[in-house]
């Protein structure tokens, strides 16, 4: 039976791949608008849907309908074209093996993603990185869903009860992120939520967003661990 809900953020959480994901932004959006990408946007744990607009508005860019859609499509194209040097251009943070290995031999947990990457996008960013054998990537929520990330707290606890016919809720869900934005989402959104100071938010601020539990990063499994356990209930199954 499962019975806990962990969902974690990707970028500056588990992995940094600011190269090869500032490449792909500029093929994306020179295919999309035929111009050079001058300013890239910075992600601040938003959706890539939110980040594609800001791109668009500080480049100059009036949008077209359709090219939201376009510009996804190109940038998990362009993204996946250049998976061979996520891990020569990147970086495993600190702990992020140990600490997903560690997590999946809680009892009844599963785990996957919340995060502002599009799917396709952060199984990449996983898989070249060895991280991706403990997650369920089709229960997570994603950065091409045009939704708040608050509103993917819900959307991911929904397709896990669909999968695994428990209900979560905020008592058996956990989101662990580096920014304010993830810890804000999670609060809204209704899970439990470890910031991880390893990100552009200082511990401080992650505390104040109102983390559960602020850890400086993900090096120490078992405090990882002994958070995700103690911040999450088994018990409570019959929550609708």
């Amino acid at each position: 039976m499962k019975s806990r809900l962990v969902l974690w953020n990707v970028d500056l959480t588990l992995v940094d791949v600011p190269i090869v994901t500032r490449d792909a932004y500029a093929e994306a959006f020179r295919v999309v608008t035929g111009r050079p990408l001058v300013k890239l946007a910075p992600a601040l744990g938003r959706p890539e849907s939110e980040i594609i607009f800001d791109v668009f508005a500080r480049n100059g860019i009036q949008p077209e309908d359709d090219y939201l859609p376009r510009f996804l499509a190109a940038l998990a194209v362009s993204f996946a074209s250049r998976a061979d040097r996520i891990a020569a251009t990147g970086r495993m943070m600190a702990g992020a093996r140990e600490a997903l290995h560690a997590v999946a031999r809680l009892d009844g947990v599963v785990q996957s993603l919340l995060t502002g990457s599009i799917k396709s996008n952060a199984v990449h960013k996983l898989r070249a990185f060895g991280l991706d054998t403990h997650v369920d990537f089709e229960i997570g929520g994603y950065g091409e869903e045009v939704y708040p990330k608050a509103a993917l707290v819900q959307v991911a606890q929904g397709r896990a009860k669909q999968r695994y016919g428990t209900p979560f809720t905020a008592a058996n869900t956990v989101v662990i992120g580096d920014s304010t934005h993830d810890v804000q989402a999670a609060r809204i959104g209704g899970a439990a939520v470890i910031g991880v100071a390893s990100g552009r938010s200082m511990a401080s601020e992650l505390r104040e967003a109102g983390a559960d539990v602020v850890l400086p990063d993900l090096s120490n499994a078992s405090e990882v661990v002994a958070a995700v356990a103690g911040l999450t209930s088994p018990v409570d199954r019959k929550a609708g």
